[in-house]
């Protein structure tokens, strides 16, 4: 026990199988002990003689690193069958105006706290122990992120946001959405400094689209990234629009004017990229960024699909605001990429999930995604009794074949206990904050039918 910090709260997972993603790791009965916000022993026998805080259970279980969401909208958690008067919708663009675009313009500061209250318990009961969120509320833009950031902490949940800078409501409001990034962005700086404090949430500078972004946009924004270090959030080439759009405007392809302003880098994430070609693809390989894939978004606008999906080299998954399940999402884009004809097999897609970490290790600077010690003790027990053999060359098909987000049982985050055997802490008033959220989803239904589309 001397070489565990006395200070920190100990925990010590009992005789579990431990599950790797990618590469796919599987060990049969080993102990897990946590010290802290890391993970500090694993291995059959490594919690004997430790005196643990919390002692758990782990026969039966299977545990592995927790699960990221690398493409989330914690302001749609509002949306789930709403009954607005959202009109027709026979294309993207018209998909946009009528809901989503109206869904935002009548987000204020109650009704987004809700929504994140909401999102990070829905995403701690599907294993889901980091969400990268991108936020847009053109009534309410200065501290919308610290209401992010807030519910985020409340819950217990790890992650990112920004907001989503675009020029759909005037200079103005476009000017508004840099700052809030700029200055969220440095708040969060001067966080990652101070060490006497535990930091769950990190900053990306956010824009809507290429194609509601000015070049002024970009000038400021590649100067905010610059200033302050964090990295791109984007969607890209989500629609035909959006590319046509760039050659029309601009004479060139999105990641080309991307590239032209030095906004590409290791830390960015681009989202969608349905359209993107596959030089385009090359150019983003070449500066070492992202790509979050969002199979069931796609699926509902239908805005087509990218067959190059294989040649991007940092393919990661979101949902888009369709919740945090990334077992749904994970296997719908395995299914629709079999369907298309693809060439990736489930331990493919797995990896692209497993994306998320080393997305997570680059805005925290920090180890993510593995049962080592000094990683984080960003950590999920689920019960799952493998009814075939569970060995590192079919982890992926039981993944996709055997398993799904009921399995979650206790869910650990910086190496704390936030959601035991399916319950989150007794602070946490779970009925209640879904009661008021129930209240700010019809009201928010209303303000959505006094904005014109």
């Amino acid at each position: 026990m001397s070489s565990l910090k006395s200070k920190d709260s100990v925990i010590l997972i009992q005789g579990a199988t431990a599950v790797e993603f990618d590469p796919p790791r599987v060990r049969d009965h080993v102990d897990v002990v946590i010290n802290g916000g890391k993970i500090a022993a694993v291995g059959a026998g490594a919690g004997q003689n430790i005196t643990a805080d919390e002692v758990i259970d782990g026969s039966g279980r299977i545990v592995f690193p927790g699960i990221v969401c690398s493409h989330h909208h914690i302001y749609s958690a509002l949306s789930r069958g709403i009954l607005a008067n959202i009109g027709p919708t026979p294309d993207f663009v018209s998909i946009l105006k009528n809901l989503w675009w109206r869904l935002d313009q009548a987000i204020d500061a109650p009704s987004l706290r809700s929504s994140t209250l909401v999102a990070s318990m829905d995403a701690l009961r599907c294993g889901t122990t980091a969400i990268i969120d991108h936020h847009a509320s053109p009534a309410f833009i200065e501290g919308s992120l610290d209401v992010i950031r807030e519910g985020m902490e409340t819950i217990g949940v790890r992650g990112a946001t920004c907001y989503e800078v675009t020029d759909r409501h005037g200079r103005d409001g476009m000017i508004a959405g840099i700052e809030e990034n700029r200055r969220f962005a440095l708040e969060c700086q001067a966080s990652s400094e101070d060490h006497s404090r535990d930091q769950l949430v990190e900053a990306m500078i956010g824009g809507h689209a290429p194609c509601t972004l000015p070049e002024e946009a970009y000038e400021r924004m590649a100067a905010v990234i610059q200033e302050t270090g964090r990295g791109l959030h984007l969607h890209v080439a989500e629609d035909a629009y959006d590319v046509s759009h760039s050659h029309v405007t601009y004479g060139e392809d999105i990641m080309a004017r991307l590239d032209r302003h030095g906004m590409l880098d290791s830390r960015t994430l681009l989202v969608h990229g349905v359209h993107l070609s596959e030089a385009e693809i090359e150019l983003l390989n070449a500066r070492d960024g992202f790509l979050a894939h969002n199979a069931r978004s796609n699926m509902n606008n239908n805005v087509g699909y990218n067959h190059n999906l294989p040649k991007v080299r940092n393919l990661a998954l979101g949902t888009d605001g369709i919740g945090a399940d990334m077992y749904t999402e994970l296997q719908t884009a395995y299914f629709k990429h079999k369907d298309e004809g693809g060439i990736w097999w489930p331990g493919n897609f797995l990896g692209a999930l497993q994306a998320g970490n080393r997305l997570l290790e680059r805005l925290f600077g920090e180890s993510f995604g593995r049962l080592e010690p000094g990683y984080m003790a960003d950590v999920v027990i689920a019960r799952y009794s493998a009814p075939t053999p569970l060995v590192p060359e079919n982890v992926a098909g039981h993944f996709v074949f055997g398993q799904n987000a009921g399995i979650t049982e206790t869910v650990i985050v910086n190496g704390k206990i936030v959601m035991k055997n399916g319950v989150f802490p007794s602070s946490l008033d779970e009925q209640g904050i879904t009661r008021e959220a129930r209240e700010h989803g019809r009201v928010l239904w209303e303000r959505m039918d006094a904005i014109a589309p």
